[in-house]
């Protein structure tokens, strides 16, 4: 069925290229073929971790004037939960390198550059 759907593409794109008239139907400003570079933009951050935990040390602080040693048992609890959220998002990002999820551009990039596409029209 993927297939079909590639010819029939195929097929309209050279029909929109042919000549009809005398003059082609639809002319391409650029060449009709992939570039070997991918556009370098930034992937969207995840949610904030550790929020609670980081007012609640911060309300210590406020409390007691700023002084660390009252509030060791907060500063642990926050210290503990970024190191817990750290190691969670480096094995989600083994996880979907492994599964093949989307590549970041720079990889992608790298890819194309290293497997370069053919430059000629269709």
């Amino acid at each position: 069925m993927a297939a079909q759907g590639g010819i029939l593409f195929q097929e309209k794109v050279s029909r929109l290229l042919s000549r009809q008239d005398g003059r082609p139907v639809l002319k391409p400003n650029r060449t009709l073929a992939l570039r070997d570079a991918v556009a370098n933009r930034k992937l969207k951050k995840g949610e904030a971790t550790c929020v609670t935990e980081m007012s609640v040390l911060m309300a210590c602080w406020k409390q007691n004037n700023f002084v660390d040693g009252v509030c060791s048992t907060e500063t642990k609890a926050f210290y503990s939960c970024v190191e817990e959220a750290q190691a969670a998002m480096k094995n989600k990002s083994n996880l979907t390198s492994m599964k093949g999820g989307r590549l970041h551009p720079k990889q992608a990039t790298t890819l194309l550059k290293r497997y370069p596409n053919i430059r000629t029209e269709v």
